[in-house]
């Protein structure tokens, strides 16, 4: 039985959605070992977008959480309570990244949708120049707030598209800063992706060694309506508008980590542009803070530990562990 009226029927107007929306994934399972500071790099990402609000461009926050452990939901529940976030999406399992794109992506109410990774940092006039790159440029299907050099397999239908323009509109050569290269490889620590860096430095001779003014890598800028952009883009971070991507929606999604080239792909193949910005406006934060705090608090007893345990078969042996370990308490997996 209901008593008396709903006083919310005596409400005259509610709140509209911001025109955009910036989506953001989370998935911090626990805080130790790899995650040991990721808690803190998130509160850099969420901290980071609300300092650099434009009030031409007004947006909405949206997490999506993917399973993270009780100290990280209630930093988010936090958050949302000051306002920092608009919409928070705990899910009570880990639906994977391209799962939380499914579900954002369709739920945005913004006519552009910006992703970011939860370990993406964003700097001032991150937004408006992102902005400016879709006005200027002709269907535009994504845009990354950073240039980066970027397999140019999943860009071909922009590289065609500079080809039938004059000659003037796209540009070949040293482009990108060496800060900016970088900033970015560094931030990917160990691995195939950060040999680029030591290439690029050993191309030089030894006077450019300390500070090179351009990293040695081909990049292809566009130049329209007095805006530049590289080509490229990439899926941790970007903008795109909302009809496109829900175009794309739903992707097949089987893994938490895996499948993400599927965006690229498909974006490439509908004929749309995919461009990054001239200046470096979002960073990739990593699960670390910074690295000299890694570099500089080492005594020579953890060097000769972390050699001892970067040999091949102990580092396998602790990686297997640790996946395993990983997969018995947070994936439920037999």
């Amino acid at each position: 039985m209901r008593v008396g009226n709903n006083p919310a029927r005596f409400v005259e107007t509610v709140a509209q959605p911001a025109e955009i929306t910036v989506t953001v994934v989370n998935c911090i399972p626990f805080l130790s070992g790899y995650y040991e500071q990721s808690l803190d790099v998130l509160k850099m990402v969420i901290e980071s977008l609300n300092a650099t609000r434009e009030p031409e461009h007004p947006f909405d926050v949206m997490v999506f959480d993917n399973h993270s452990c009780a100290e990280v939901r209630a930093y988010l529940k936090e958050a949302s309570d000051e306002g920092k976030i608009q919409y928070l999406v705990l899910s009570d399992t880990n639906i994977g990244k391209i799962g939380a794109w499914n579900y954002m992506f369709g739920a945005a109410q913004g006519k552009y949708i910006v992703f970011s990774d939860g370990d993406v940092g964003f700097r001032p006039g991150w937004l408006s120049a992102s902005l400016a790159i879709l006005s200027s440029f002709p269907d535009v299907g994504m845009v990354t707030a950073r240039p980066l050099p970027t397999p140019l397999k999943f860009s071909s239908a922009t590289i065609e598209w500079a080809k039938t323009q004059p000659p003037e509109i796209l540009e070949v050569g040293w482009f990108l800063p060496w800060n900016v290269f970088a900033e970015h490889g560094r931030s990917l620590g160990s691995g195939k992706k950060t040999k680029s860096l030591e290439f690029a430095n050993s191309s030089r001779g030894d006077e450019e060694q300390e500070s090179p003014k351009f990293a040695p890598v081909n990049m292809y800028r566009l130049n329209s309506g007095g805006k530049r952009g590289y080509i490229g883009a990439a899926h941790f971070q970007f903008i795109a508008r909302a009809d496109v991507l829900k175009e794309l929606i739903p992707l097949k999604s089987d893994q938490p980590m895996r499948g993400e080239r599927a965006l690229d792909v498909a974006i490439n193949q509908m004929g749309l542009l995919r461009l990054m910005t001239e200046e470096a406006l979002v960073w990739h934060i990593g699960n670390r803070i910074t690295k000299d705090v890694q570099v500089t608090s080492g005594s020579r007893r953890k060097s000769l530990l972390r050699r001892i345990l970067w040999l091949p078969g102990v580092r396998h042996f602790l990686l297997w562990l640790n996946n395993q370990i990983f997969h018995l308490y947070f994936l439920n997996v037999e």
